[in-house]
């Protein structure tokens, strides 16, 4: 008589045989085998394929909340916020655009509340004052009554070349200043040093001037003397003459205070072609400036501009016109005749 098979039934400690479960997988005390957490019956497929396809709705998910910038609408979110959102190429390309300008526009008004003149930038366009501004500096203006120096005169805030021995600008003693030649605000602003101030009806070439500033002249041989007002006299550095002078550059009369539009406080060299470059393309649009040839003998052909009516005038509207190009286009031209 045989035992029992190994295979098919077991004895326990009561003696009772009992069957092998085939599955080899515990009882939980139901009778029924315990199930593992891949074979757990709650809805959910616990194969490969649907692991995978849990991961695939995931990323989904995810790639959904990347781009929420395509599910902003105006009708949902309002004009305001789809504009900031949207990533709709136009309109990002707008809002660039606007980015730019906004930061022009900052930039200019801080150069505003510094130098308190507009525009705060002037590109140089002729060789008068060499070899201390060059053609194609851009120069930083302010008003005339900042950063005023030692020793200046009267309530102007402008010291001249003959007072200011320690008060040296752009490689000379005195400051430069840009101003309207004869006051008229449809010329090209000049940007000249201020030599010495005169008296009205002072005889400023017999008695202050330098004899090879006027060709050896006496005042009865200019018409800007005895002088009309009191006012400045200016010459540009590489000029061989003062600007009172017939011959001289700028060809105007005594420079009222009216006339100074600004005061030069610093040169960046090369930045100024930029300006120079866009209004001769753009064929003078940007600020229509009269020739060199409108100017000559203007103060040898007709008589000297009376002290009334001086103008007070900004430098002109061509850092306007040009503020949307950039920075260095929020500048006016000057010429230094």
């Amino acid at each position: 008589m045989s035992g029992p098979d190994s295979d098919d039934e077991r004895s326990d400690d009561s003696g009772e045989p009992r069957r092998h479960d085939p599955s080899g997988a515990p009882s939980d005390g139901t009778g029924e085998p315990a199930r593992g957490p891949e074979s757990a019956n709650d809805g959910r497929p616990r194969n490969g394929a649907g692991t995978d396809h849990k991961d695939e709705g995931s990323i989904v998910r995810h790639s959904s909340s990347d781009s929420k910038g395509d599910d902003v609408s105006i009708e949902d979110d309002g004009i305001v916020r789809w504009f900031f959102g949207t990533d709709d190429e136009s309109v990002v390309l707008v809002r660039d655009i606007l980015s730019s300008v906004a930061i022009v526009a900052v930039i200019g008004l801080l150069l505003f509340g510094i130098s308190g003149v507009w525009p705060p930038l002037v590109a140089v366009e002729s060789g008068s004052m060499e070899p201390n501004m060059e053609v194609g500096d851009l120069i930083f203006v302010v008003a005339d009554d900042r950063f005023v120096g030692d020793d200046s005169t009267g309530d102007t805030g402008v010291v001249t070349h003959e007072d200011g021995e320690d008060h040296e600008k752009f490689g000379k003693a005195g400051d430069v200043v840009v101003f309207e030649p004869n006051g008229q605000a449809h010329q090209t602003p000049v940007i000249h040093r201020a030599h010495f101030w005169v008296e009205e009806g002072e005889n400023w070439v017999d008695t202050r001037a330098e004899p090879e500033y006027v060709d050896g002249a006496s005042c009865d041989q200019l018409q800007t003397c005895p002088a009309a007002h009191d006012g400045f006299i200016t010459k540009g550095d590489a000029n061989p003459y003062y600007d009172q002078y017939q011959r001289g550059g700028a060809n105007t009369d005594v420079v009222q205070p009216g006339w100074i539009t600004g005061k030069a406080s610093f040169r960046v060299p090369w930045l100024g072609y930029v300006r120079l470059t866009f209004d001769s393309i753009l064929g003078g649009m940007l600020a229509p400036q009269p020739s060199l040839e409108t100017l000559a003998g203007t103060v040898g052909t007709e008589k000297p501009v009376s002290s009334a009516g001086a103008v007070g005038a900004s430098v002109g509207a061509a850092g306007v016109a040009a503020a949307g190009t950039g920075a260095a286009m929020a500048a006016g031209r000057r010429r230094r005749r």
